[in-house]
């Protein structure tokens, strides 16, 4: 799995931003790296407690499942994962059959003290690469969420592939038992930048394993591909972005190269110095994968993510409208009673929290308390890495219609540079003039603006300083 748009699931949400991130906006969802932030609005109205806290006590409907098994470490990587080694695993490797086991373990113990208790609607099976782990122990897991929760027929069941890892028959194995969409993690189209990376595939590969999706029938798949890798040039990324739309998948996620620390790339290179990209050459890829993308049509429903019509990922809606989910695995986050709340990322603390968690004496399922700033937050900055944007009519009934006044106050230079585009309750356009008009009236503002979205692509690409602007609103 990519650091991106599914931070979420391995990592908390902060609560109180302090500075602007530092990182281009389509890179991460969610970083503590800041730098100065803007001065605050100084006319910002006190939060209410809404109503529509309640909504997030509701039981979850979606499931992350972290299988942390992989070939190798690549390059970029600092999520918590167990390198197997070059070969593919065999059925009964213990590092793979004592961690399901623990796995299941946890699912059982956790409590869903849910005065209902509605089956999933969505599991995602991430990584590490969950395509190393056999077919039968992928059904076990999911006989396990079915037993738990129940999963509802047709529910939409997700699993990160890696090109290399999986035949036809483990594809029609994994489709008979339920898996009905895949994100074949690509990555790029040229051998030297996957060895440059420590891909544990080439080329070839993943040739064969878009050969292998087709001949499966396996309609609803997506590939990831990385941009601003060290040497990648512009005719790189734009023979990536041609080869993808060539594969015709339902779903494109593009994600933008960040150097972590603790990681290879992380000691060999510095961010925006050669042979990484300086800033403005990240941007123009952005721009490029947009571009050629929607060209073609695909929707840019989200920062980072394109999809014919209807093959949105709807397990990641959960997350861009901060509803509840369970996760479960090494390093996973939930987000369950208003709390996020992670479990250890190595394998022998991870072997105690499951011990704890049977024995009663962890609670990952919060105490019904929802801070409404943290909520607020969360709520703008979800909301504005999508296509659909901030339901601010929504906003204001949760939040108070002075706090929408305010954050419209720090986004009007915004609006008037065409970074911010207001729409009205037919989603239609609105001109500038037409929200200054509207802005001068408080109790006017929600009456004929319904949406605040960020445009696309100039508008994405100031989305980490327009979201800080608002934490600084909502929480000066």
């Amino acid at each position: 799995m990519l650091k991106s748009t599914l931070v979420p699931i391995l990592s908390t949400f902060p609560t109180k931003p302090k500075r602007l991130p530092t990182k281009l906006p389509w890179q991460t969802i969610i970083t503590n790296t800041y730098t100065q932030s803007p001065q605050p609005v100084h006319q910002n109205a006190s939060l209410t407690t809404p109503a529509s806290l309640h909504q997030h006590h509701h039981p979850p409907t979606s499931a992350y499942i972290h299988l942390p098994f992989c070939r190798k470490r690549c390059h970029y990587c600092d999520f918590p994962i167990v390198a197997l080694g070059s070969t593919n695993p065999t059925d009964n490797d213990p590092r793979i059959s004592n961690y399901i086991e623990l796995l299941q373990r946890e699912i059982v113990s956790t409590r869903s003290d849910f005065d209902t208790s509605p089956p999933l609607e969505t599991v995602f099976f991430g990584g590490g690469t969950p395509s190393l782990v056999s077919p039968r122990m992928v059904l076990s897991i999911l006989d396990t969420l079915r037993v738990k929760f129940g999963v509802c027929e047709g529910a939409e069941i997700s699993m990160e592939m890696d090109p290399g890892t999986f035949d036809c028959r483990k594809v029609k194995d994994l489709m008979g038992m339920g898996v009905n969409r895949v994100s074949l993690g690509v990555q790029a189209f040229q051998e030297e930048l996957l060895k440059s990376c420590g891909r544990a595939h080439g080329v070839k590969e993943v040739y064969e394993a878009i050969e292998i999706l087709g001949s499966c029938g396996v309609e609803n798949w997506s590939v990831d591909l990385i941009s601003s890798l060290p040497h990648q040039t512009p005719q790189m990324w734009e023979e990536s972005l041609r080869l993808t739309i060539e594969a015709r998948p339902k779903h494109v996620s593009v994600y933008d190269l960040q150097v972590e620390q603790g990681t290879k790339f992380g000691v060999l290179y510095t961010p925006g110095e050669f042979p990484l990209p300086c800033e403005t050459q990240s941007a123009e890829f952005y721009q490029m994968a947009s571009r050629m993308l929607t060209d073609v049509g695909y929707r840019h429903y989200e920062i980072s993510s394109y999809c014919e019509d209807g093959y949105e990922c709807k397990h990641n809606y959960t997350y861009w409208k901060n509803k509840p989910f369970y996760a479960f695995g090494l390093g996973s986050a939930s987000y369950l009673n208003g709390m996020r709340f992670s479990r250890p990322r190595k394998m022998k603390e991870y072997m105690g929290y499951v011990e704890n968690l049977e024995n009663g004496l962890v609670n990952c399922c919060g105490n019904n308390h929802v801070d409404a700033k943290d909520l607020a937050v969360d709520t703008v900055m979800l909301s504005l890495r999508t296509a659909r944007g901030l339901d601010l009519r929504s906003f204001a009934e949760a939040f108070g219609g002075s706090l929408v006044h305010s954050l419209c106050k720090v986004y009007q230079p915004y609006i008037e540079s065409g970074h911010v585009v207001c729409l009205d309750k037919e989603r239609r356009a609105m001109t500038a003039d037409e929200f200054n008009i509207l802005f001068l009236n408080e109790d006017e503002i929600t009456k004929g603006l319904s949406y605040i979205r960020l445009s696309d692509p100039d508008g994405f690409l100031l989305s980490n300083e327009l979201i800080s602007l608002a934490f600084r609103v909502i929480d000066p």
